[in-house]
């Protein structure tokens, strides 16, 4: 048995994985999806002072409190962020990262050092009345649709899940200071379809930090790939358990 710990990305919560959290338990697995602070059960924890460091000790107290270990740690999106982090702090719990169409950071850097149009959204939220918080990204016409989500029902659903996003979360930089990170595994998944314009994606590099070669798998799909691709995900995760 696999531990598999799901993290979600910006705007959305833990209910996220909901169609492929079945699928990895049903092949006898334990899986996690936790909704992280400010988002699902904690949304009413939404505030100003929430950030990277925020969401990284959300995880790191689970897989302490739990006593994790082995844990596939899957990161969507801006959770790349998070999960590199976790690794930083636990390395010793962590068995493998997977960077789910998400971010990958260097030491020191931001989101938006990893994905440069997230500054976009920061100067847009600071002309409001609110300027800490980011609201979710609007729906576009298809493929790119919301998240990558083009189904009525499924962003009806969808839409119903996302919450703002503080900008502290898209400012702090990662701290990659622990060379023991290095050793932990790392398989890249990446979502083909309907990619909005001024999106980028870095070039993952050949050789991992572990020394391995660079596993990059993908999905012919939108960026939300546990909504609409969930059996395939979840077979590409089953691989790695």
């Amino acid at each position: 048995m696999s531990t598999y710990l799901l993290v979600h990305g910006a705007w959305h919560s833990g209910q996220a994985w909901e169609r492929v959290v079945p699928l990895l338990t049903s092949a006898g697995h334990r899986v996690l999806a936790p909704s992280l602070t400010g988002y699902g059960d904690k949304a009413h924890l939404l505030g100003p002072d929430v950030g990277l460091d925020t969401h990284v000790e959300d995880i790191v107290g689970l897989i302490t409190e739990e006593d994790l270990s082995d844990v596939v740690l899957v990161g969507h999106s801006y959770a790349g962020l998070v999960i590199t982090s976790v690794a930083n702090r636990v390395p010793d719990r962590i068995a493998h990262l997977v960077y789910l169409d998400a971010m990958v950071p260097e030491h020191g850097e931001t989101a938006v050092d990893a994905q440069p149009i997230t500054l976009v959204l920061i100067d847009e939220a600071a002309k409001s009345d609110t300027p800490w918080r980011i609201p979710p990204l609007p729906e576009m016409p298809p493929p790119a649709g919301l998240f990558g989500v083009t189904d009525p029902a499924d962003v009806a659903w969808l839409r119903a899940m996302l919450s703002d996003q503080p900008v502290r979360c898209l400012r702090q930089p990662v701290q990659l200071d622990n060379p023991a990170a290095d050793a932990v595994r790392r398989t890249h998944i990446h979502c083909t379809v309907g990619k909005p314009e001024g999106i980028t994606r870095r070039p993952v590099p050949p050789v991992q930090p572990d020394g391995t070669p660079a596993q990059v798998w993908e999905l012919p799909t939108g960026h939300d790939c546990m909504i609409t691709m969930p059996a395939e995900l979840s077979d590409l995760l089953l691989k790695l358990g």
